[in-house]
This record gives C-alpha cells, structure tokens and sequence, in this order.
C-alpha cells in the first residue's frame, strides 16, 4: 500500500493559515502540484499514493476525484486571500495520462479559474507513454500545457519487467518524438538506474535512447526499495538482491558522464538540461523554497513554512470537500531551525549551490572540513557559496549532514 502520512498537529478544518504564513504571499515564487492518484497497474518498487480501479472498485472515480479538485482550488483562493497566480503548475501521479487530453485540460481549466495562470507559466504533466498519442500530445498543447514528462525508466525489456512497467521498450522515445512534433518545446524523460539484473551495456542502451529521443531534459534516479513494495517484499524473501551503493555510484557516474557528452548539465543532482530554460521551474520552486499548493489527495504543500497533507484515500479527500472543509489531515508549522536544515538539504543539491551565510558556525566548520575532504568546491567557499563537487555528489547526504 502507499507509504504512510507523517505525523504532525491537527489542520483546522476551513484550511486557514497563521497570518505569518501570509507574509510576503506573492514575493516568492508560488507554484500549483495537481496529484492525479489513478493508475492501470501498480508497479512493485512505487510507493506513491496510487490506486488501481480494482482497489477503489465503486468508492471513488476520475470525475469524485475532479470535482473534489475543483473545490479544493477555490478553496485555496479563499484561504490565500488575493493569491499569487501560479507561475508553475505540475500534474503527478499516479498516471496523469489516463485522464486524457480532455481530463488534463479539465485540470488545468480548475486551476486558471481559482488561482490563475501567470504570463508565461510553466505547465508540465507527467505521462505514461503507453497511454500517448500523437492527438494526445496536440490536444495538450492546445490546452495550454508547456512541458511533458514521460516515464521510460529503462530501454531494456528484463529490467522494465522487474520494475513492473507496461510499456514496450520503444514506446518512450517514440512518444517523446511525438510531444515534439505537437509542438513541445520541453519534454523530460525519467530513468531508474540500479535495478536488480541491469548491466552497463543496459544502461548504456537506456541512456543512448535518450540521447536518441532528442529531449531536454532528464532526470535519473537511483532504484529505492521502498519498505511495503512489492519489491521490498521480494529483496526480504532473498529473491532479488538490495541494490548496492557501490554500484548505484558506478551508474550514476556513467549516467552523467554519458548525458553530460551529449550536451545536458547537471543543475540539481538527480536532474540534467540542455540550458536553464529547459531546467524544471516547479521542481527549482520546491528546491529553492517557495510556496506552493498541493492538491489532490495525499499531495502536501507549503506556504510561509507551513506544511500540511491531505487525506490520502480519493473517497475519504472528496468526502471532506464536499462538506465543506479542508481536506487536510494534518499540518506542521516549521521552525527557524527546521527551515535553515531544509535549506541546506534542498539547496546545496543544485548546480549554484548554497550561500555560507545560510550555515550556523557549526555548519561553516563542516563545510571547512568538506572542502578538504573533496567533497565541496574550496573556490566557491571562498567566494562564500557550498557547492558540490562530483565527488560530493555522490556523498551529498553525509555533506548535508555535515552542514547542519
């Protein structure tokens, strides 16, 4: 089943928010996450909060689930008072695809009608791309989508077979083909590296796919064995090994060295672009602090340093809509210190690193150490910034726990 919510205080039911969350609404960047929870199949390594029809049978439905996002959008107009208009919007899942053009329009439609569009905003949806098409990508085009982001993990068929995957080896370089011929400028495509069984020369021929598929963007991440996965339960049995940390850097050494040949840098450590117009503006929103609404359910948000997370079952979060509360179910209010180490954590992942000024004198003598050991730029420390080295990349946790 999905991962657990965390544990926090109780949300008020109209949704508001201390006043100091706020201040300054509008002077930071803010953003809007639509989780689209639905998915065919679910996958054994996902422990996102997904549900398949079979699960749900009759207790909720796309149009429960798009209704209570309607109300969940004006209710987040209501309790920002004049919001800011979302200078970014990001449709996760779960599989937003299955919802189809018409639905994803549906979705963006929501949320120019309660919070507004920005000039210029940055629209992305994630996709599977067994469930694209040619008419798809148009259509999302004319919706006013900017940006697609579509799922291959690997070209190799045994690997995308262990992760549970349903689409055929070709289809992701197809469909990234196909979003650029309807007219998007920017499309991602997501690999998982460190599978059980993967070989170089399979990653190799994932990563010359990519290279193939003419994107701008990719992000690459490490396979997590995610307690309560179907693979979790499969590496407990014996059946399959934990993947090793060894390994894993291996591949992400011939990840980068491979994507970084092809013309795309690294600008936060999981995540590669041809030019910073192609970067992800929402995902630089989460890592760089700004405010943001999550809605759906179990999406989590932030704003002012307030955090909050919703009701994960879609009956239970439009049943709280439709009676007129909030659907969160739960919220933390973020201390100064909580915010200085989500900082560090968040910030020092990226290309421009973070500013010394954001350390405490402990964190500013780890960072001393750091440098020497390797791990951190000594000319950005100099010149008053934390930036990861390639090496450091590789070991940007102990670095963050270094530094806070």
């Amino acid at each position: 089943m999905p991962s657990a919510l965390p544990t926090g205080d109780p949300a008020p039911p109209d949704g508001s928010l201390p006043a100091a969350a706020l201040t300054g609404l509008g002077t930071r960047p803010f953003g809007v996450y639509v989780h689209v929870p639905f998915c065919a199949t679910r996958c054994g390594y996902c422990d996102f909060n997904t549900y398949t029809a079979g699960e749900l049978g009759t207790s909720a439905s796309p149009a429960s689930w798009l209704e209570g996002l309607r109300r969940e959008l004006d209710l987040a107009a209501r309790v920002l008072g004049t919001p800011p208009a979302a200078e970014t919007v990001f449709v996760g899942g779960g599989t937003p695809s299955l919802l189809g053009a018409d639905g994803l329009a549906a979705v963006l439609d929501a949320v120019r009608g309660s919070v507004g569009l920005a000039p210029g905003a940055e629209v992305t949806t994630e996709a599977n791309p067994e469930s694209t098409s040619p008419a798809f990508f148009a259509a999302l085009r004319d919706a006013g989508y900017t940006r697609v982001s579509l799922g291959m993990q690997s070209a190799a068929r045994h690997v995308l077979a262990l992760l549970d995957r349903a689409h055929t080896p070709g289809r992701p370089v197809a469909a990234a083909r196909e979003a650029r011929e309807a007219g998007f400028e920017h499309v991602n495509l997501d690999l998982i590296y460190g599978t059980p069984g993967e070989t170089a020369d399979d990653l190799r021929a994932s990563l010359d796919a990519v290279r193939g598929a003419g994107v701008d963007h990719v992000s690459a991440y490490a396979l997590i064995v995610e307690e309560g996965t179907a693979l979790a339960r499969r590496v407990r049995r014996g059946e399959l090994p934990m993947p090793d940390d060894d390994v894993l850097a291996d591949k992400y050494e011939q990840v980068d060295a491979a994507l970084t040949a092809h013309g795309l840098r690294w600008y936060e450590v999981s995540n590669w672009a041809a030019d910073e117009a192609a970067r992800c503006r929402h995902n630089l929103l989460y890592w760089q602090g700004g405010d943001w609404w999550g809605a759906g359910p179990g999406a989590h948000s932030h704003v002012g340093g307030v955090r909050w997370w919703n009701a994960k079952h879609p009956a239970k979060y439009a049943e709280l809509l439709a009676a007129g509360t909030s659907p969160a179910a739960g919220r933390e209010v973020l201390s100064d210190d909580d915010r200085r180490v989500e900082r560090v954590l968040l910030e020092l992942r990226l290309v421009t690193g973070l500013p010394v000024d954001a350390l405490d004198d402990g964190g500013r003598a780890g960072a001393e150490v750091a440098a020497e050991d390797g791990l951190l730029d000594p000319a950005e420390l100099d010149r008053g910034r934390c930036v990861l080295t390639d090496r450091g990349r590789l070991l940007a946790d102990a670095v963050v726990h270094r530094l806070t």
